[in-house]
């Protein structure tokens, strides 16, 4: 295994890696809506949560060497399911025509209380 680390994504809060690498694939820790520069989530509604969170996937998946294109498998965690429009736009956007497996769940609470967190596996691209 493998640890993957990115000053591009927010740092772990825990004992945890952004991310590890084993057997081929990449699996990444739940992100959640922080900006990496500041650690603090970025203002604003489900959308610009969202956006956040899939940049902060973006650059992980690229620092262990995939992308969202070889993205297998994503969970969404949601505070409220009411938002999971406004998320599902966001999320639609960056993989296109590109369809990953998902679940969605509304859970009771997220960390540091943010509105959406999401995690993924995905295939190491052939280098």
């Amino acid at each position: 295994m493998q640890t993957v680390h990115t000053a591009n994504a927010p740092a772990a809060i825990g004992p945890y890696s952004q991310a590890i690498i084993a057997n081929g694939f990449v699996f990444t820790a739940g992100q959640v809506p922080f900006d990496p520069a500041t650690m603090q989530l970025v203002e604003g509604d489900i959308k610009a949560q969202t956006e956040q969170v899939m940049k902060n996937i973006t650059a992980i998946l690229q620092q262990a060497g995939a992308d969202l294109s070889t993205v297998v498998k994503t969970t969404v965690f949601l505070r409220d399911m009411d938002d999971f429009a406004g998320m599902n736009e966001v999320y639609g956007r960056h993989f296109g025509d590109h369809k990953p497996a998902r679940s969605t769940v509304q859970v009771a609470r997220l960390p540091r209380d943010v509105a959406v967190e999401i995690e993924a596996v995905a295939v190491l691209l052939d280098r």
